[in-house]
């Protein structure tokens, strides 16, 4: 604040002078022109300027708590975006993973069935080779039915050719022997049966059974029963003579003496 000066500021300062020189001599104080420096006009400069500083420093302290929350908001997004990210990639990480398990299973299933599907082929192949076989074994047996089937007709032409010749020769032999020959339900063995071998009973049957399957013939049962020996020897000549009359013959005079017996 300018301060003027006055007279009566100085007025102490030259009172003795002035005594000293009269009471009507001029000050040179008195003379000098009255300063202005300027103070309210600072003093409200100095005020106006304080308070701009402190809107700014108040601004700034604002400011820097609004970045300063911002920042920390931002960390506190970025801290949260890291995690979420880290849970994309640990989540990336199992899908990943499982993934690979995925692939590597498919491939030793695809591998598995590779190996299926190569033995399945050789199997097939195997098995169209052995149709091929079967097909060829089939055709030949085949044939050989056929050549048997036309060998087995004319061999039953040929029986029933010669059927014809021992019907008669059969009923000589039921005639004069009283002989009939049965089946008996087994293959290659047959009954003789004779009649009129017990005087005292014509009626009465007396039978033998000969199996004719192998190389020789041979006497199976007997009806009455016979002695072994005798009949193992009519047996034996028949077979090496191949004498079935004789043999007959035979036979019906070892039932006629096991009846008189």
């Amino acid at each position: 604040m300018a301060v003027p000066l006055t007279p009566s500021r100085f007025g102490s300062s030259f009172s003795g002078p002035q005594q000293q020189y009269g009471g009507n001599t001029v000050s040179m104080a008195d003379t000098l022109p009255s300063i202005d420096f300027g103070f309210n006009d600072l003093r409200e400069r100095m005020s106006q300027f304080t308070a701009r500083f402190d809107e700014f420093i108040e601004r700034g302290r604002k400011r820097v708590l609004e970045e300063r929350n911002a920042f920390r908001m931002n960390v506190a997004e970025v801290e949260e975006s890291q995690r979420n990210r880290q849970r994309d990639i640990s989540t990336l990480e199992d899908k990943s993973s499982a993934h690979a398990q995925t692939l590597s299973r498919e491939a030793a299933e695809t591998e598995e069935m590779r190996s299926a599907i190569t033995s399945l082929t050789e199997q097939r192949e195997d098995h169209m080779a052995r149709r091929d076989a079967l097909k060829e074994q089939i055709a030949s047996v085949q044939s050989q039915i056929k050549q048997r089937r036309e060998a087995q007709a004319a061999y039953q032409r040929s029986l029933d050719a010669q059927a014809r010749h021992n019907i008669p020769e059969l009923r000589f032999w039921e005639h004069c022997l009283g002989l009939k020959i049965e089946g008996t339900g087994v293959e290659d063995v047959l009954k003789f049966v004779y009649v009129c071998v017990d005087e005292e009973d014509p009626e009465r049957e007396c039978w033998f059974e000969l199996s004719m399957g192998g190389k020789d013939y041979e006497v199976a049962d007997t009806q009455p029963r016979l002695e072994r020996e005798d009949v193992e020897e009519m047996q034996a000549r028949m077979n090496d003579s191949r004498d079935l009359g004789g043999f007959l013959k035979g036979m019906r005079s070892l039932f006629s003496e096991a009846v008189k017996a």
